[in-house]
């Protein structure tokens, strides 16, 4: 009885310890970082309190990053079942660092999208203050977002937090209103392009491939192709955001490498899957096999770029601090120094790894059912659309396009469900007096034929010409079909909630945290 008593406890205990050890984890990082810091600086004659603090906080956006937004990029490959969790965390802890470290950028814009003016700050004092608010303000929603299973966009945060503390520290002329209104547009314009992208994707593959009778065939045919264009979409991908520390080019360049890119895909994809698709069996499960190992491919690259670009929702407030303190003023620019540059590398990773797998399994498992060909339509819609928006000059964030990704795919589905439900009860009601055995044949025929021989069935129907016919009432009553949900309601207006309040909660959060630190640090 004792035993099993004790048994209990250890049980119960079980999701404590763990939840300790990562507390523990996190603050003996950002210990690490304070001592590291206060080390770095001892000796030169520059050493500042407010630049160790501002590290520390440095460190703790970088760990909300890799715990919240990271998860976009690796979610839908670990939801469709082509990486297990703990695979995806290590290819994206290795990716993000390497984005971080080989492409992440010498110098930073201090203030972060120009949403504010730095001519109407005060003093170096005042900059330092302002940016130490916004950082940490962006880190405390970016937590809060974790904690309640909302994948929000970084980069909001940290705009949210620049606007508030800098109304804080100047007033309502600071803010450069224009420039927010593109951001609140990029709520709406981010998603519905992802969206679109992913779901036209997805139509592609089915009509291409899933609604064929000899689905092998097809894909062998069609698979190269779409993963040839993958290969185009990441390559430029790559040239433009990834490498442009390393090389900076214009896009017709970058289009053009990624094209030759794309050509070598094809052929070798072209041959690898001829041998491959030998012994498949013609059923979906086997196409979805096709896409597992480009899908990996996908979440790395993303990954990648991901290090590589949004780093500097974490280190560059923290550049900026260093700058204004070494340089006693305010700059439009800070370089990166490699130490700063660490801290988001190292902290993005270990977010990642600690916290990172409640919003994996948010995004990949709680929106909508995946398999690897709707996780592969995701990952070219976040692709394309970052592509596209950047050329025409719109406002877009990764998180809102990956996870409008998985809206448009999940909405597509339930689309696509609800007519074939209207179909299959147009035939059963048919059929209704002539006996349930020739609704399942008719049923059964209609299921297997081709996605032609479908539309010719359906074309007959509507025109009396089959060996059934409805009539006009019967056929009204297809509009009260049922309808069937494959995306979780709660869960979209969950997110699409924390969308909507991250920039102005960030705001109001930075506001307070500035008076705060003013209240603490004038005479």
């Amino acid at each position: 009885m004792e035993f099993r008593n004790i048994n209990e406890i250890e049980d119960a205990t079980q999701k404590s310890r763990k939840e300790m050890f990562r507390l523990g984890a996190s603050l003996l990082f950002i210990i690490s970082i304070m001592i590291f810091s206060a080390n770095l600086h001892l000796g030169t004659g520059s050493f500042s309190i407010e630049l160790i603090v501002g590290a520390m906080i440095g460190g703790y956006m970088a760990m909300n990053i890799g715990a919240n937004d990271v998860a976009n990029n690796v979610g839908p490959a670990v939801g469709s079942k082509a990486v297990t969790l703990t695979g995806a965390i290590i290819i994206a802890a290795i990716c993000e660092s390497a984005g971080a470290l080989i492409a992440g950028g010498d110098v930073v814009n201090t203030i972060k999208n120009g949403i504010i003016d730095p001519a109407l700050i005060e003093n170096s004092h005042t900059f330092v203050w302002l940016m130490m608010a916004a950082l940490l303000s962006g880190a405390i929603w970016l937590n809060i977002a974790t904690a309640v299973g909302a994948p929000v966009s970084t980069t909001h945060s940290i705009v949210g937090g620049v606007l508030g503390a800098g109304i804080a520290a100047a007033g309502w002329d600071i803010a450069n209103w224009d420039k927010m209104g593109s951001i609140v547009a990029s709520w709406v314009i981010s998603p519905v392009i992802g969206g679109a992208i992913a779901a036209a994707f997805l139509l592609w593959i089915k009509r291409s491939i899933t609604y064929k009778e000899d689905m092998i065939a097809a894909a062998r045919k069609m698979v190269p192709i779409m993963v040839s264009i993958m290969a185009w979409a990441f390559s430029t991908y790559l040239i433009l955001k990834g490498f442009k520390k390393i090389w900076k080019t214009d896009f017709s360049i970058a289009t053009l490498i990624g094209l030759i890119v794309a050509i070598v895909v094809y052929i070798i994809v072209k041959q690898v899957m001829k041998g491959q698709s030998i012994h498949m069996k013609n059923e979906k499960a086997s196409v979805n096999t096709l896409f597992t190992i480009p899908l990996i491919f996908a979440a790395a690259l993303l990954s990648f770029a991901h290090g590589a670009n949004d780093v500097a929702n974490a280190v560059g407030p923290l550049a900026a601090i260093n700058d204004a303190i070494v340089h006693d003023g305010v700059a439009s620019t800070a370089s990166i120094p490699l130490w700063i540059m660490l801290i988001g590398a190292l902290g993005i990773s270990l977010g990642l790894a600690l916290f990172g797998p409640k919003l994996i399994k948010t995004v990949g498992e709680e929106i909508t059912d995946l398999d690897q060909m709707r996780a592969f339509s995701i990952a070219m819609a976040a692709a394309i659309t970052v592509i596209v928006a950047s050329q025409l000059g719109l406002p877009v964030s990764s998180t809102h396009i990956a996870v409008g990704g998985i809206f448009g795919v999940g909405f597509l589905r339930e689309y696509l469900k609800r007519n074939h439900a209207k179909t299959l009860q147009n035939i059963r009601e048919h059929y209704q007096s002539l006996g349930q055995t020739d609704v399942d044949q008719y049923i059964k025929q209609f299921s297997s034929a081709s996605l032609i021989q479908k539309k010719q069935m359906l074309a007959e129907l509507k025109q009396h010409k089959a060996s059934i016919e409805l009539t006009k009432k019967e056929r009204k009553s297809l509009n009260k079909v049922y309808q069937k949900e494959l995306v979780k309601r709660s869960a979209f207006l969950k997110i699409v909630a924390a969308w909507l309040i991250t920039v102005p909660a960030s705001a109001l959060i930075a506001a307070l945290i500035y008076f705060t630190i003013r209240g603490i640090m004038l005479p």
